[in-house]
């Protein structure tokens, strides 16, 4: 029998069958625990699955129907719901109610409580169906064995419930959007800006659930009915429609405090007095939050005040878009600000005019600010009266900054060496000056004075003379000018900060418009363009007359006075003269005294000089012809000698008899 038996046979191992036969893989083992035996448990997990082939005898688990196995975290949670039912006290009380919770479980528990819909499960994943004691474990601050460290969590645990509850509010916000036809990151976006009111709705939701009508309802029902009640997503709607942006439309929702309508109210109001298009949503967010309170009365009040100061009706949506913040003042504010220009001699048409001009006159400033800036502008010499036409043609004067803006340009012009009484001829013919930017505007301009060859002492009076070249362009208005006085005027480099010193204006002629036409006419009367710089060097101001008017002084020149075209270049200034109470009247008078001067005596000097100096011409006419007359006509060579004598005797000024 024994030899019958085969033998074992010796087992080999190559190579080759471990690469056709691999090893079967090692069984997992499951977690054993010596001191209780696992059951099954109202949890869903992946320990309920058995093989096809094994019995189903109870509820023990074995080797054989698991799967996989858990990670530490959830094999703790499974081990702790699942002793349960071993863990309990011999007094009947469940140990696992008094076993403190990791923080992040009751993160958990909390969040899975609070939602609305269930967490998608994937399947072998943990999820327990009722969570109610564990929650009760987690919200038992009223016992008295717990310790001031459980507190803590627990208001730590609120701060959380309130967190997502918020977030929850927040989804039923944006899904209730999304029914009203809005884009999800317009949602995203507008529900950002707003969460005083998702806290409003909160608050709003949790107090529906004392009615009658709502007692067995969900948060998320009670929530969905408050918003669609509130009819908060038509007034975005039409807001939006209203040019508003969702930061504006976010900020008016905030400010109104869940009174929704009155932003409604508001901006069909404005509307009425003209404020048009995107202002109506800049002046709903700058009138302050009061404005949703006042009434439609209050705000005609203050329309009416306006109106009754010389500010038109046409004019009101202006000047509130630009200044919404007079919305918000009482009547008795309003008229204090208006009577603090009025008194200052200011009409009710200026008033009016200076306000439209510059709605933040009125508005932007206290009382106190415009009262400094009055008290520095009289500083200058200027009194009541001459503040309030300075005001009334430039408000914007009391916009600039006295620390920023006039104090700094104030302390450039004494340093340039402009008097007192030149800044106050700035302040009066150019009051823009004072609101310009110095280091970015005044300074470059007053370099390039220097570059161009003005002298220093010089600059002050240029800039005194002419306030208005502090305010043109330097690249586009100055330089230009210069540029052509040098290329096409004949102007030479040595005498281009002369021409400039002494005739600034030109720095404000247009080119095409005015410089060009009037080289060209020059020239055209047969002056050569060296000679035209010379001219425009002794008298700058050639190129600003009108030819118009350059003409028939001209023409009366060569035509009437039959004066050679030498004149006009030795004496340039001819032009600016008055050819019907200058030229004119003093050519008749040499005419009838039959004498004749130079250009520059004719007519620079005034009639008292004029008179004598005629007088002293007609004199030695008379004595010169008297002492011709009673000359021996024997003596011819003596007649002649006389004459020449005479003739040479007579002044410069007094050319010959006619």
């Amino acid at each position: 029998m024994l030899a019958s038996q085969p033998q074992p046979q010796p087992h080999h191992l190559h190579l080759h069958d471990h690469r056709r036969f691999p090893p079967r893989p090692a069984i997992l083992r499951p977690i054993q625990t010596p001191s209780r035996r696992l059951h099954l448990s109202p949890i869903s997990s992946s320990l309920h699955h058995t093989l096809p082939n094994q019995e189903n005898d109870g509820p023990s688990i074995t080797e054989n129907n698991i799967l996989r196995t858990h990670n530490s975290r959830s094999t703790a949670l499974l081990l702790r719901h699942l002793s349960a039912q071993d863990q309990e006290d011999p007094h009947g009380e469940n140990i696992q109610e008094h076993l403190p919770l990791l923080k992040q479980d009751r993160e958990k528990l909390l969040e899975i409580s609070l939602r609305s819909k269930r967490t998608p499960q994937f399947p072998g994943s943990i999820y327990v169906n009722s969570s109610s004691p564990l929650l009760q474990s987690v919200f038992r601050g009223e016992n008295s064995n717990l310790d001031q460290d459980d507190d803590e969590v627990d208001d730590e645990m609120l701060v959380k419930a309130l967190e997502i509850r918020r977030k929850v509010t927040a989804e039923v916000f944006k899904e209730a959007m999304r029914k009203g036809k809005f884009g999800i990151t317009y949602c995203e976006n507008l529900v950002s800006r707003i969460p005083e009111f998702i806290d409003f709705v909160m608050i709003k939701a949790v107090a529906m659930k004392k009615l009658p009508e709502f007692s067995r309802s969900s948060y998320n029902v009670r929530a969905r009915v408050f918003i669609d009640e509130s009819e908060v997503v038509p007034l975005i709607r039409w807001l939006k429609h209203n040019s508003l942006s969702y930061p504006q439309i976010g900020k008016l929702i905030c400010a109104s405090r869940g009174n929704l309508y009155s932003i409604r109210d508001l901006a069909e109001w404005l509307k009425s007095i003209h404020v048009k298009g995107r202002f109506i949503g800049v002046a709903l967010t700058r009138a302050g939050a009061n404005v949703l309170e006042r009434s439609v009365e209050e705000l005609d009040e203050i329309i009416e005040y306006l109106e009754s100061n010389g500010v038109r009706r046409d004019w009101m949506g202006y000047v509130v878009s630009r200044c919404p913040e007079i919305l918000s003042f009482s009547m008795e504010e309003l008229r204090s600000r208006a009577e603090f220009y009025l008194n200052m001699g200011m009409d009710k048409n200026d008033f009016g005019t200076m306000l439209f001009d510059c709605p933040k006159v009125l508005g932007y400033l206290s009382m106190g600010e415009m009262n400094q800036k009055v008290a520095y502008l009289k500083d200058f010499g200027l009194n009541n009266e001459d503040v309030g036409r300075l005001l009334a043609f430039k408000p914007q004067l009391m916009a600039c900054s006295i620390e920023d803006r006039w104090r700094p340009l104030v302390k450039y012009f004494y340093y340039l060496g402009i008097s007192k009484d030149g800044m106050k001829r700035i302040l009066t013919m150019k009051p823009m000056v004072f609101c310009v930017d110095l280091e970015n505007t005044i300074v470059p301009k007053v370099q390039f004075l220097r570059d161009i060859g003005i002298q220093e002492d010089a600059i002050g009076s240029v800039l005194a003379r002419f306030p208005s070249l502090l305010t043109y362009s330097l690249y586009k208005k100055i330089r230009p000018v210069v540029i052509f006085l040098l290329t096409k005027a004949g102007v030479s480099q040595q005498d281009i900060g002369k021409v400039i010193a002494l005739g600034p204006e030109l720095l404000g002629c247009s080119i095409a418009n005015k410089l060009d036409h009037n080289v060209k006419y020059f020239l055209s009367l047969g002056i050569t363009l060296p000679v035209l710089g010379k001219m425009i060097s002794d008298f700058p101001m050639l190129l600003r007359y009108n030819i118009d008017i350059l003409r028939p002084k001209y023409r009366y020149l060569r035509r009437m006075m039959i004066r050679p075209l030498q004149d006009l270049i030795e004496f340039p200034r001819f032009f600016s003269y008055s050819l019907e109470e200058r030229i004119i009247p003093r050519h008749r008078i040499m005419v009838e005294n039959r004498i004749n001067f130079k250009l520059r005596y004719m007519l620079a000097s005034t009639d008292e000089e004029f008179d004598m100096r005629v007088k002293e011409a007609v004199e030695r006419r008379r004595r010169f012809e008297s002492g011709v007359m009673y000359q021996p006509p024997s003596d011819s060579r003596d007649d002649d000698s006389t004459e020449t004598s005479s003739c040479s005797q007579m002044p410069d000024n007094a050319v010959e008899s006619t």
